[in-house]
């Protein structure tokens, strides 16, 4: 093979003949050697549009498949709610008020998106517990949302509208699995006779406290009056107490006082006695057997009944029951 010398100047279209010149693969080709520059080779890469269906490569997401799941941040005079698809997309969220008209409309609206199965809700045992017994009707499964902690709110900000959408999103995480207390059977009549009993058994002791303190600093002779009387009879005792009007304004005003809070206390404890008979026959009538463990009375079995709910299928296990409660170990640093 012989090399054909190349001009200085540019060599016209044709002068060189095509026979005999064989570009090498190892060398690209240079301007000037008779060849138009190679193009570079081809990918061989398929790229598939994004509506173009491929089984092994694309998965479609059909609306059967789509699932809307609500989030609800609870106050007092309103609910700020949010839907969120179960991909995390944000679809709406509004406001409506804490009525029986303000949950319906809620569910409506969020029906209006798409099927609602699950609920995050936040505050589900307080502002929201009303809200949680209507959708537990509604057949909506609610999940108890604590509050996002203090690294997220700062970074995402504190509003209304991110609590409910945080809400929705800690249930599709799966952040938040509790299901919430439904709070419409006999655990629930319990809590309130409950509440109540511990209510009246604080004001009872104050008011004790209270008829003690004035009999110390009131007349020697009345109190000597008192002196060696059970706690019954000491309360019966000033509530029968009479004024004389001959006595000074400070004696006066002391023996009208012990009368009013021994009347208090006497009242407190009707009230008290009546709501313990009702938490024991409404522990009797929901769980007769566990008044039959040892140590278990009235008191201690409602405690137990308040702390399972009405719905006690939502601990699975005594681990749960006992994170519930607080009393599970935790294992904490010993320093180093």
């Amino acid at each position: 093979m012989h090399a054909v010398a190349e001009p200085a100047g540019r060599v016209p279209i044709g002068a060189l003949p095509l026979t005999g010149h064989h570009h090498s693969p190892d060398r690209p080709n240079r301007p000037g050697d008779g060849h138009p520059p190679s193009k570079p080779p081809r990918s061989r890469t398929t790229v598939l549009s994004i509506h173009q269906p491929a089984a092994a490569c694309h998965t479609r997401t059909s609306a059967a498949d789509l699932e809307i799941v609500l989030g609800v941040d609870t106050h007092k005079d309103t609910h700020v709610a949010a839907v969120v698809t179960n991909l995390g997309v944000l679809i709406a969220t509004a406001a409506f008020p804490a009525t029986a008209a303000g949950y319906r409309q809620l569910l409506v609206w969020a029906r209006d998106v798409g099927p609602v199965r699950r609920a995050g809700v936040e505050g589900s045992g307080s502002y929201g517990a009303a809200l949680t017994r209507y959708l537990h009707a509604e057949n909506v499964q609610v999940i108890d949302v604590n509050s996002p902690d203090r690294a997220t709110r700062r970074r995402r900000g504190k509003t209304d509208t991110l609590d409910a959408e945080a809400a929705a999103r800690a249930v599709i995480s799966g952040r938040a699995t509790t299901q919430a207390k439904t709070g419409d059977g006999h655990v629930e009549a319990i809590r309130l006779f409950k509440l109540a009993k511990d209510s009246a058994t604080k004001a009872r002791t104050q008011a004790i406290n209270q008829l003690r303190a004035v009999l110390v600093n009131t007349d020697p002779l009345l109190r000597e009056s008192m002196v060696g009387l059970t706690p019954a009879m000491l309360v019966r005792s000033c509530a029968e107490l009479t004024n004389d009007p001959t006595t000074d304004p400070a004696a006066h005003a002391a023996v009208h006082a012990l009368r009013l809070l021994a009347g208090r206390i006497q009242q407190l404890t009707r009230e008290i006695r009546d709501l313990q008979k009702r938490i024991t026959k409404a522990v009797a009538t929901y769980a007769p057997a566990l008044l039959q463990r040892p140590g278990v009375a009235g008191d201690t079995a409602a405690a137990l009944l308040i702390a399972a709910g009405d719905n006690p299928h939502r601990l699975t296990s005594e681990a749960s029951y006992a994170a519930l409660c607080g009393t599970s170990p935790v294992e904490a640093s010993s320093g180093k």
